[in-house]
């Protein structure tokens, strides 16, 4: 037992010191320092609807300051943001390490989860990717992610991906007072309203190319075309529709939840504009759901069309052959070495046979052709 107790006074100090995952935020960043961070992409107060000294960045330290002086809100905005850029951040604002995490590394699915005051929210954004044409290896969509964090006098979004800024946002958002003036969750709202704004946009495209593809499966051939679609095409189409369903179906359970429970963090007022986000989302999901039956229901037909090619080609093959059965069985008998055969010392015997080879071939042809086989 003492040996024991005497590991764990060892222990336990060790797993003090390391309880702590992030370092203070003066570790990392000096206060006078208004980059913070080269993964900062802007960083703003709001107070009654308005930036406070809209051509100034802060960094993350003097935001606040100034938000516990004078009241208001504090906006970070960052763009792929590192583990060590990220920790003063995480550690001023009192964020919990498992959000930190999946902020840092991304690659989450949509979620909704509450960390006592806090709440972290995941939306994959959607871009829909311009082709000349689609082919086996086309990309059709490119996805991102944005991650928010929303507290009560706070808002630290963090971007993923190429795509999907929110630099317009911000600045209409700022053309908005009243909006804007409601707190962090007008932000958190109108993330979420530009993200589902994406995917009405992306749904659209998608069924451009979903009509291109089903039109060339389901018209006719040109003479001596070949009839159908590429199936490569139609699959990779059928990849990328995977992609935005995912990016679409898992965010419509967090849209519910802040569309319909009540919040400490989300106005009431602005809770109302979520049930629009949450009813434009379900619609999209519909619309990407009907995408994919649709697609197999092309992918099929197409299939389908292959078959029904090889049957065609196989039934003319197997007309031909039996039309060519008929002079090969005729030679085959009068090439046998035997002294008496019938007709063999017939004048009019060969153009006879002949003429009997004819006759028969081009009636086979005729009852094949009539049947639909040639």
């Amino acid at each position: 037992m003492s040996m024991i107790r005497d590991l764990r006074a060892v222990v336990r100090p060790s797993l003090r010191k390391s309880s702590a995952p992030y370092p203070a935020y003066g570790a990392t960043h000096t206060p006078h320092d208004p980059s913070a961070s080269s993964a900062i992409v802007d960083c703003a107060v709001y107070r009654d609807g308005r930036r406070l000294e809209s051509e100034t960045t802060h960094s993350p330290r003097e935001a606040m300051l100034r938000v516990r002086e004078g009241g208001g809100f504090a906006w970070i905005g960052l763009h792929e943001p590192t583990e060590e850029e990220f920790a003063g951040i995480a550690a001023e604002f009192g964020l919990h390490p498992l959000a930190v995490e999946d902020a840092v590394h991304a690659h989450q699915r949509p979620k909704l989860e509450r960390y006592d005051d806090t709440l972290f929210t995941v939306f994959k954004t959607v871009h829909y990717v311009e082709h000349a044409e689609l082919t086996a290896t086309s990309e059709v969509v490119e996805t991102g992610e944005v991650m928010c964090f929303t507290g009560r006098d706070f808002v630290i979004t963090v971007r993923h991906g190429g795509k999907g800024s929110l630099r317009a946002l911000r600045h209409g958002l700022q053309k908005d007072a009243e909006l804007l003036a409601k707190g962090p969750s007008a932000v958190l709202h109108a993330i979420a309203d530009h993200v589902v704004d994406g995917y009405i946009a992306v749904a659209a495209a998608v069924q451009d190319d979903i009509d291109e593809v089903e039109i060339d499966v389901f018209s006719a051939p040109a003479k001596g075309g070949k009839r159908g679609s590429d199936p490569g095409r139609i699959y990779q189409l059928k990849r990328e529709v995977l992609e935005f369903k995912r990016a679409v179906t898992p965010l419509l359970r967090p849209m519910q939840l802040l569309s319909e429970r009540p919040m400490r963090l989300i106005d009431p007022d602005i809770q109302k504009y979520f049930r629009d986000v949450a009813d434009h989302l379900a619609r999209v999901q519909e619309e990407v759901l009907g995408f994919d039956e649709l697609l197999n229901s092309i992918l099929q037909a197409n299939l389908a069309q292959a078959t029904v090619a090889q049957n065609e080609d196989m039934r003319k093959i197997t007309s031909w052959a039996a039309i060519i059965a008929v002079p090969t069985a005729v030679c085959g008998i009068y090439g046998m070495n035997f002294d008496y055969m019938p007709e063999l010392g017939w004048k009019y015997g060969y153009p006879m046979v002949l003429t009997a080879i004819g006759v028969i071939c081009f009636s086979i042809h005729r009852m094949l052709k009539r049947n639909g086989w040639l």
